[in-house]
């Protein structure tokens, strides 16, 4: 990192703005204007956060979801202690973690949120690649962790797999959007899918949909 890069990120807009209100990053404002426009989260819902590190996106959900609601992260690094949240040290392909995390729900999640991206390799299509196979792993997440009638929201890069991605989200949900919160850079070529009206799944245990995979360490706590 360049010390040009470092000023440029400290000048920017959201970057103060996280640091101001406490955010861990800049990302809990791309959330914040999903809800805004979307209307995801409710008062007593029950959150369940896919690569949650550093935990900027648990403190929005429990902000969203107010007294009464639960919220839970997954990351494959520690996250520090957001008061209002539980966050465990787990990979979301793993059968004992999906275990683990729909016990501390204590049933499953109305909203299963993901902000994971792959550590980027420099090569366009192999990072829109692994990105996609994130959003597949959400999915499963989906099929064993979420109620009828629930929502995802998942980050994905854009690119030539997008489509098909957007299909199998949309067997799964009543309704599927794609779009790109003001909070994004914008050369970025990050997307958010937001789904809604999870459609149930024949799935009977975590171990019918989760694959199991030994983890590979990301810069960014998530995988790949």
């Amino acid at each position: 990192m360049t010390q040009r890069w470092l000023a440029e990120r400290r000048n920017e807009y959201y970057y103060r703005k996280a640091k101001k209100l406490d955010y861990r990053s800049r990302a809990a404002f791309k959330l914040l204007q999903i809800d805004e426009r979307f209307r995801i989260f409710n008062d007593g819902d029950r959150v369940l956060d896919l690569g949650a590190a550093p935990g900027g996106w648990l403190q929005v959900a429990v902000d969203l979801v107010g007294p009464e609601g639960k919220v839970v992260g997954i990351d494959l690094r520690s996250i520090k202690p957001v008061e209002g949240a539980t966050a465990i040290i787990g990979d979301i392909r793993s059968t004992e973690s999906m275990r683990a995390l729909r016990k501390l729900l204590g049933g499953k999640a109305d909203i299963v949120i993901s902000d994971m991206a792959p550590n980027i390799s420099g090569a366009y299509s192999t990072d829109h690649a692994r990105s996609i196979e994130l959003c597949e792993y959400c999915l499963a997440a989906a099929d064993s962790m979420l109620r009828e009638g629930g929502s995802l929201i998942m980050k994905v890069f854009q690119g030539d797999l997008m489509e098909g991605l957007r299909r199998d989200t949309e067997k799964r949900f009543d309704t599927v959007k794609v779009h790109s919160p003001d909070a994004s850079r914008k050369t970025s070529s990050e997307l958010y899918i937001i789904a809604e009206g999870f459609l149930g799944s024949d799935a009977e245990e975590v171990e019918d949909v989760v694959e199991e995979k030994k983890p590979e360490f990301s810069r960014k706590g998530t995988f790949l």
